[in-house]
């Protein structure tokens, strides 16, 4: 039995797309150990899909002053030593890892050990630490194709993201029926993610008198976000987070007002929902979920509606437009190519462990001579310590969330 190790971490859009491997994994026959941080929300979320899991020692490289930035490197040292040890446990055949800061040590680790690694990128700039891992990957996947300019070219591969494939065998009418929603006017979505976003919630909440004369909304404002003064509100559903519901949810609605984390924008995508995207503002971030909108509104996929723009008129304004070009934005998103990226990945993690056990002999020793030579000692980071608000999203599988 061929074995591989999962890693990625610090929130949910770093977990959930390992998850969606894990099927095709059991499939192909594979063994799967799960390497996380000691407790972090990847911990509780591969626990719950019955996948053993290894903590290990973890520590950001941040770009700000911090006392944890005398303490940090010796963390991420301590966890490159105890990522060695479980691989030397473990004897994985590949590694897949989806970034964040805890990846990093067991990238390196592996690459040391000529271990194949896949890296999966998934905003349209690399985050840092996928970029200090670069050179002990395989192949890096990406799920834009402006990303790859930032990739070497001899290991870039757009494949777009994995998506749970249970998120696309929902149900409308389980959907309606959970949610109590009338039938007779289309649905909006609203997800912010589990911590929810105060902008988008305050927005789509100052326009509901207007929204709900037309829509219904369905709105997932995250945990501690709900308004009970608008408990009862007819045409009107608010959740802090859902989980074995979502697919019906998503399944149920015309049309989805989200952040632009770029794992949520991808489900968005296969699940060829018109879109209202509202971008973590690049006061509080990177800029990556910016970048993110923008590629797919290029591509007509999306209708983007900048943070610094957003009020009750405006998004109004970006609802109606987006409803009545429907047609226009599902027509775009049915003739993408990136859609559901597990198959893509599945082909190469096969290809360097399959039958061809010489290619995955060759690319182990590549990626593992060139890991060397950067040295295993660079601090470990998470894709840009994605700032102030944006937070992990809760295992119901929700975007990426923020509290901005």
């Amino acid at each position: 039995m061929k074995k591989i190790i999962l890693t990625g971490g610090g929130t949910a859009g770093h977990v959930t797309p390992n998850i969606a491997l894990i099927p095709k994994l059991k499939e192909a026959g594979f063994e799967i150990l799960y390497v996380g941080s000691y407790e972090g929300i990847e911990k509780k979320l591969i626990e719950n899909e019955g996948i053993p899991y290894r903590g290990i020692s973890s520590g950001k490289l941040r770009r700000y002053f911090d006392l944890k930035n005398f303490s940090d490197p010796f963390r991420v040292l301590k966890g490159f030593r105890e990522a060695s040890k479980i691989i030397k446990e473990f004897q994985p055949d590949i590694v897949f890892s989806k970034g964040g800061y805890v990846a990093v040590p067991v990238v390196r680790a592996a690459g040391l050990k000529r271990i194949p690694v896949v890296i999966h990128e998934s905003d349209m700039t690399p985050g840092l630490a996928n970029k200090l891992s670069y050179s002990a990957a395989a192949k890096i996947c990406c799920n834009f194709p402006e990303t790859l300019q930032y990739l070497p070219e001899d290991k870039a591969v757009l494949t777009g993201s994995p998506i749970r494939a249970e998120l696309l065998s929902g149900s409308a009418e389980r959907g309606r029926g959970i949610t109590g929603l009338p039938a007779d006017r289309p649905v909006i979505l609203v997800i912010g993610g589990s911590l929810g976003s105060k902008v988008v919630n305050e927005a789509v909440r100052a326009a509901l008198p207007e929204l709900l004369k037309e829509y219904s909304v369905l709105h997932l404002c995250g945990k501690g976000n709900l308004d009970t003064s608008l408990e009862g509100t007819e045409g009107y559903r608010q959740y802090e987070y859902v989980s074995a519901d979502l697919k019906d949810m998503f399944a149920l609605a015309d049309l989805m007002i989200s952040r632009a984390g770029a794992n949520s924008i991808c489900e968005i995508l296969a699940l060829r929902k018109p879109n209202v995207l509202i971008p973590l503002s690049a006061k509080a971030s990177r800029g990556d979920q910016i970048l993110n909108a923008r590629s797919f509104e290029n591509q007509g996929f999306s209708c983007v509606l900048e943070e610094e723009e957003l009020s009750a008129e405006t998004l109004l304004q970006a609802v109606k437009s987006t409803f009545g070009d429907r047609g226009t934005y599902i027509a775009a998103m049915e003739k993408s190519t990136a859609g559901n990226g597990v198959e893509a990945v599945m082909k190469l993690i096969l290809e360097l462990t399959g039958g061809a056990e010489d290619n995955a002999d060759e690319a182990g020793e590549s990626a593992g001579e060139e890991a060397g030579a950067a040295g295993a000692g660079e601090s470990a980071a998470d894709d840009g310590e994605a700032a102030a608000g944006e937070g992990a999203a809760d295992d119901a599988g929700a975007p990426e969330g923020d509290r901005g």
